[in-house]
């Protein structure tokens, strides 16, 4: 039972496109629905050998302050599958290259406002490298417990959603 669209316009900012759409409803009630369509992206959960956790804390803007994530990025549809570009995001954004990948499905963080859909995984036999940072990148690293973890999501600290979602993901096809 989709929409029928009787108009539709597109207005991009900057990495984002808002489209605009005049839908007619299965009831035939007409009505205005706006989203945000921009890129996919991949979650990575890095799991270290003695079974903590790589974490970030990273500055975001649009929140005005720093938070507790998992590393992350955009996958560029030209030249990236979901996969290699997590394996490119943990290494920039950790240091780390894993040997193990565990591919945690994808979701969809906001479907009634954005086309977003993320692909989640986990990355074991991790070794250091070198972190290799974008210039808009303020990063600090964390190596933490499963039980720290746990510890931040239920006192609200930790509230990357895609984060949260990898984390989930992992703890239910692993237990």
């Amino acid at each position: 039972m989709e929409w029928d669209i009787k108009e539709s316009s597109i207005i991009k900012v900057d990495r984002f496109q808002i489209t605009i759409d005049q839908v007619v409803l299965p009831n035939k009630e007409e009505k205005s629905f706006s989203y945000l369509d921009f890129a996919k992206g991949v979650c990575v959960l890095p799991i270290t050998e003695d079974h903590k956790v790589v974490c970030i804390k990273q500055y975001r803007h649009a929140m005005k302050s720093w938070g507790w994530e998992l590393p992350a990025g955009t996958i560029d549809p030209e030249s990236s599958s979901p996969l290699e570009t997590a394996k490119k995001e943990l290494e920039e954004e950790t240091g780390y290259i894993a040997e193990h990948w565990l591919d945690l499905g994808s979701f969809y963080p906001s479907p009634g406002s954005t086309t977003e859909e993320i692909s989640l995984f986990a990355a074991a036999g991790l070794t250091k490298t070198e972190q290799k940072l974008e210039s808009s990148e303020q990063i600090e690293l964390y190596t933490i417990s499963m039980e720290e973890l746990k510890k931040l999501i239920v006192e609200g600290e930790f509230k990357h959603g895609a984060g949260l979602a990898a984390i989930l993901r992992y703890k239910f096809m692993t237990d």
